[in-house]
């Protein structure tokens, strides 16, 4: 074969779904869930390391009949009352790049500026159990994605004062001495920081900044053999025994413990994360 477009693009399952209680979708890759109606929130489940620099991670989205929700996993859906949705886990090449390109995890996107959408995914829908058809699934698959390329955001824009905040915190975790610091190089007081933070987002600038550096420490213990010290000082923290407290405090585990788990997914690095740690070393 000289190409295999499931590299590309793939259908890995679908959930026609109807929850009565809170479930969680896992796996690889993209997720792309349609309401069709009715309504639910959606967020992450719980912490796993993102690509440096990548989506802001938000707490949990309220969403609607007509909404499409676009996360990697886990993603937590936690119906409000009665609702169907369709859900369809991507993966391949161009289904973690889109992934990687989403401003904020989980992504709510407007069904009426991707109108093919819901259409396509019901033929993918249809296709799943089809024997055979690879190919014509992974076309499906990439069609997809392009209809989503073009999706608006269906949530409400976050403050200005709020995303210069979120960004910071990204782009200088491990420098950054904490929230005072950071409301000064924002030009507010840090009384107003935190409450305008607070009522946006759901958790204090402090408690997100800290979720920050908790993803960066696993990223370096996914992809390099770094001694603790060496992580907690590339992620901002004060020392080995801090990282492990909050790191413990976080996600119910050790760094060792998360690390042994989560060893079998070893991958390189982006050039982007490639570039990040080596600033941080200079």
């Amino acid at each position: 074969m000289i190409f295999d477009w499931n590299t590309t693009a793939a259908l890995a399952s679908v959930q026609d779904l109807q929850p009565e209680s809170p479930l969680t979708l896992t796996g690889e890759g993209l997720w792309v869930c349609l309401i069709s109606s009715g309504s639910c929130t959606a967020s992450l489940a719980e912490l796993s390391p993102s690509p440096a620099g990548s989506s802001l991670i938000l707490p949990p989205r309220s969403a609607s009949a007509g909404h499409l929700i676009l996360c990697r996993a886990p993603l937590l859906l936690e119906p409000a009352g009665a609702c169907h949705l369709l859900c369809l886990q991507l993966t391949g090449q161009a289904s973690a790049q889109f992934l990687a390109g989403l401003p904020e995890l989980p992504f709510l996107a407007r069904g009426e500026t991707c109108p093919a959408a819901a259409e396509l995914m019901g033929q993918l829908a249809a296709e799943a159990s089809a024997p055979g058809r690879s190919r014509g699934k992974s076309q499906l698959a990439f069609a997809l994605l392009c209809e989503l390329s073009g999706a608006d955001s269906a949530a409400p824009a976050l403050p200005p004062l709020v995303q210069q905040a979120m960004e910071d915190m990204r782009a200088h975790y491990a420098g950054l001495y904490g929230v005072e610091e950071l409301s000064q190089r924002l030009g507010v007081s840090k009384s107003h920081l935190v409450r305008t933070f607070t009522a946006a987002v759901g958790v204090s600038p402090g408690r997100y900044l800290t979720t920050v550096r908790i993803e960066a420490a696993m990223r370096l213990l996914l992809h390099r053999e770094y001694t603790l010290d060496v992580i907690a000082s590339l992620c901002g923290f004060s020392g080995a025994n801090y990282l492990c407290r909050v790191f413990k405090k976080e996600t119910g585990k050790s760094p060792a413990q998360w690390r042994a788990l989560a060893g079998h997914s070893m991958r390189p690095l982006t050039p982007e994360e490639n570039r990040r740690e080596q600033e941080l070393f200079i």
